[in-house]
């Protein structure tokens, strides 16, 4: 009788503790799955379900102490990982089994090329140096898709986009011939288009080399994407597992049920059935910001970089408009000009028939007032030794007519009911809620002075999935609510699907298309907006189906 083959991968009852002062915290709870060679295998779940610590236990990247694996065992091709020696997890570690992480800036060395780094790779192994090392990161380069290898490994991390330090990442894990290839996140703060670049690079490879792959991701799109199973985590434990189409089309767990309900392809519709008044409250015409570069240490002549490039819209009372684009489209820099973080080059933009651009001092801080930001990162905005009580009543403290002091701790609690948090929220500090729950006080904080238009700058981007919608739906409940008015800024427009009622399309400064929600979904005019709207990852039987 023949012994059926031991999967590429397997993890049994996997339990992992997290000491601290505070006692023990349980980060995995009896995790086990498996995975083949040329099988993709995603992991799903929110921040916190575990994800990352099943990783990390893979790759013995947990620090022990504070961390403790429990229980469990980690094979590799039969063979026990959690026995095997120092030496042995080395040899196996970046040779058979590699590892993306998410931030490939902060994993690559700022003072060293990624020719270096890349050469690193060969000579700690053992496999090449010298030129013969340089040579086969030049190949590597090539083969993960970065353009003008041969100039570029001589160029260090900070002169790549976010995309194409991904590529390297990639190009680092696969440069030893891996059989297993673990990706942590890796195109959670990537443009969409360039997100599915990656994932298509990851497919190509694994057909090239049959490669295995663990993928961890909140997205579910890109795990319908890639999957050919799925398991599903929440608080450290699974959920459900099984075939990726399966768990999509007819999840089993709750917790599965909500997460599936949250995805935009389960949401689309033709934009929100609402109607905003005609009353515009912002006029923005012809607005340009350049920045002139200078030559750098070889001399040359000095470059004008025009980041806005005579834009141009109305924003009416009670109106969402989106602001869709790439990385370096110029829409994060438009917000900063209205708000005049930065100064424009030329222009103009009423707010009420004042124009903001030529605003002095004293009416600058009115028109804060009155216009406010969300952020894409809630926690970086916010003073960590403030409690949220007096991060939200700062506002009051600089606009001191809006609000007599006595009346400052009932308003908090108003303002965190009416985001959904408790009052007795307001003792804490930022570090004690999840991101979720940050960027609910964020938004509470920018509604304390009553404003009539709120700038959201990716302010959803960086959450899990059904997280985002509970951010938008609040979004929404308090514009039908208060009257509020909303610029959204994000690079990706199925978020924005259901939730604005004009999309402006932004490339290198540019607005190439604008129009209300569902004309543009419906009839795209500009052959970028029709690749933006492409590049949203597809479920990976209907592309096996269309093939």
């Amino acid at each position: 009788m023949s012994m059926s083959k031991p999967p590429l991968l397997s993890v049994d009852n996997l339990t992992v503790d997290f000491h601290s002062a505070a006692g023990a915290f349980r980060a995995t709870e009896g995790v086990s799955f498996s995975v083949d060679a040329g099988e993709t295998l995603v992991i799903l779940g929110e921040s916190g379900s575990g994800k990352s610590v099943s990783a990390s236990a893979i790759m013995g990247l947990i620090d022990t102490p504070p961390g403790e694996i429990v229980s469990g065992a980690i094979s590799y091709r039969g063979e026990d990982l959690r026995t095997a020696s120092e030496a042995r997890r080395r040899a196996i570690n970046g040779c058979k089994i590699a590892m993306i992480f998410q931030d490939p800036l902060s994993h690559l060395n700022p003072v060293y090329t990624i020719g270096w780094q890349l050469a690193e790779v060969f000579t700690a192994h053992r496999k090449a140096s010298g030129e013969e090392a340089r040579k086969r990161s030049i190949e590597i380069l090539r083969r993960v898709g970065l353009p003008d290898p041969e100039t570029r490994i001589d160029w260090y991390p900070h002169q790549f986009s976010g995309g194409q330090r991904q590529r390297i990442m990639i190009g680092m894990a696969i440069a030893l011939g891996p059989e297993l290839l673990i990706a942590d996140e890796p195109t959670t703060a990537l443009d969409v288009s360039v997100q599915a670049q990656i994932l298509e690079l990851l497919k190509d490879l694994q057909r090239e080399e049959g490669l295995g792959i663990i993928m961890i991701t909140h997205d579910l799109e890109v795990a319908a994407n890639m999957a050919d199973r799925i398991v599903v985590m929440k608080s450290g434990r699974i959920v459900e597992e099984g075939d990726a189409r399966k768990v999509f089309d007819h999840p089993e767990h709750a917790y599965t049920r909500q997460l599936m309900s949250a995805l935009p392809a389960h949401q689309e519709g033709d934009g929100p059935e609402r109607g905003a008044t005609e009353e515009p409250v912002l006029t923005v015409s012809h607005l340009c910001k350049s920045y002139t570069l200078s030559p750098g240490l070889f001399g040359g002549d000095p470059r004008v970089l025009k980041a806005v490039d005579d834009v141009s819209f109305t924003l009416k009372r009670g109106e969402t408009l989106g602001i869709v684009g790439e990385s370096g489209s110029g829409k994060s820099t438009i917000a900063r000009v209205l708000l005049r973080l930065n100064d424009a080059t030329s222009g103009e933009a009423l707010f009420h028939g004042d124009d903001i651009l030529k605003m002095d001092r004293r009416e600058l801080l009115a028109f804060r007032r009155r216009v406010q930001m969300v952020f894409q990162d809630p926690y970086s905005s916010m003073n960590p030794r403030m409690n949220v009580f007096s991060i939200i009543a700062e506002p009051w403290k600089i606009h001191k007519d809006i609000l007599p002091r006595a009346k400052w701790e009932a308003r908090v609690a108003e303002l965190l009911a009416l985001v959904g948090l408790n009052a007795d929220h307001a003792r804490r500090f930022p570090h004690q809620f999840s991101g979720g729950q940050r960027q609910r006080i964020a938004i509470a904080r920018a509604l304390a002075c009553d404003p009539e238009i709120l700038v959201c700058d990716e302010a959803v981007s960086a959450l899990d999935v059904s997280i985002q919608m509970q951010i938008i739906d609040l979004l929404g409940d308090l514009r039908d609510r208060l009257g509020l008015s909303y610029i959204f800024i994000t690079h990706d427009l199925p978020i924005v699907r259901n939730f604005a009622d004009r999309i402006l399309v932004m490339k290198s400064g540019k607005v190439v298309e604008q129009s209300r929600t569902e004309e543009l979904f419906r009839a795209p005019k500009d052959q970028y907006t029709r690749t933006l709207i492409e590049a949203a990852p597809k479920p990976k039987w209907e592309a096996a189906s269309a093939a």
